[in-house]
């Protein structure tokens, strides 16, 4: 049988209530009593219950880790560090699938049901409103990968995806290409319009630069794949930035099997340097996006959130690097 609360008092020969101080973090027990309550602990093999413990302190100590794109392979890196950052930290994730949803009230009332004390949106494409729905319920929230924002609402952790789109284009025009194009994600996700914005702004003063753009109609590998072929068909750029690394290699897969050559026929420059994007029949190059830096400073804010509820929300940005590998001309 499992042992229970009560068991571990008796052997121990304390009160149930000494039991729960000891295994309650900052509570006060006399050095003693710990000793005595983990020996009896041990040996009947005890564990708390954290769920039970949470409705004397009010803390179930469980984070909701909300994302909308479980398609794109950059998320099984996400989802990989934010649970073990959080795990480490004494955290524990419920992670929450919205489906390509973009209302918040499912995800924000099953969240309450399970009493969480936080939440992490992790996604580029959710509007701002989406995690501001949390913050005015009270509940800590931190929208890593999220819009950039001088006067963000929320706690805000990720990059400047315009400065991206500003990076792509001369990264392009260094390499000596004059018919240059923006392959974007949905466009109604908020990365695929600043990525879009800060492409068409570093080129609007290239008058000797062909610039276009389109979208597909998800960040996923069949998307990229559907949109190049189309483009292929019609009169193509000579070098795409395709707003996103699964994007990139859709499209790279559609440039190869229309028989033409990347990158001596057309040139592709990706976003996020996801682990594929370095495996050999890609090579992929990118914007690398620093994936752990983001989260292990998101677990951070989340933590200090939760100590310090009423502390004023804030942007962090990350810098972001060209990886070069072999997707562009030399």
């Amino acid at each position: 049988m499992v042992a229970t609360l009560k068991d571990v008092a008796e052997l121990a020969g304390v009160s149930r209530s000494a039991v729960s101080r000891t295994f309650t973090e900052g509570a006060s027990v006399s050095r003693k009593t710990r000793d005595k309550v983990q020996v009896a602990a041990a040996e009947l093999g005890y564990r708390p219950n954290f769920l039970a413990r949470s409705l004397t302190t009010r803390r179930t100590k469980m984070i909701g880790l909300v994302s909308n794109n479980f398609h794109n392979p950059i998320f099984l890196q996400v989802f990989d560090l934010f649970t073990k950052g959080l795990q480490e930290r004494g955290l524990r994730p419920l992670l929450v699938n919205l489906s390509d949803e973009t209302d918040p009230q499912n995800s924000l009332e099953m969240l309450r049901q399970y009493s969480v004390d936080g939440v992490v949106i992790a996604s580029s494409t959710l509007p701002p409103d989406f995690a501001e729905a949390f913050q005015e319920v009270g509940m800590p929230v931190v929208h890593a990968f999220g819009r950039y924002t001088n006067t963000p609402k929320v706690n805000i952790v990720g990059i400047d995806n315009k400065n991206c789109g500003r990076i792509a284009a001369e990264h392009l025009v260094s390499k000596g290409y004059t018919n240059i194009a923006f392959m974007g994600g949905p466009q109604s996700a908020t990365s695929t319009q600043d990525r879009l914005e800060g492409f068409m702004a570093a080129l609007s003063e290239r008058p000797d630069v062909k610039k276009s753009f389109s979208f597909a109609d998800a960040y996923s590998y069949e998307a990229g794949f559907r949109e190049m072929s189309r483009l292929i068909e019609n009169d193509h750029a000579d070098a795409y930035f395709c707003g996103d690394d699964v994007l990139s290699i859709g499209a790279l897969s559609a440039v190869r099997k229309s028989g033409r050559n990347v990158p001596n026929d057309i040139g592709i420059i990706g976003l996020n340097d996801m682990e594929m994007s370095s495996w050999g029949d890609i090579d992929l190059t990118t914007i690398r996006q620093p994936m752990e830096e983001i989260i292990a400073t998101a677990i951070d804010v989340m933590v200090d959130s939760l100590d310090k509820p009423d502390g004023a929300p804030a942007t962090r940005l990350f810098p972001c690097t060209v990886v070069e590998r072999g997707t562009l001309r030399a």
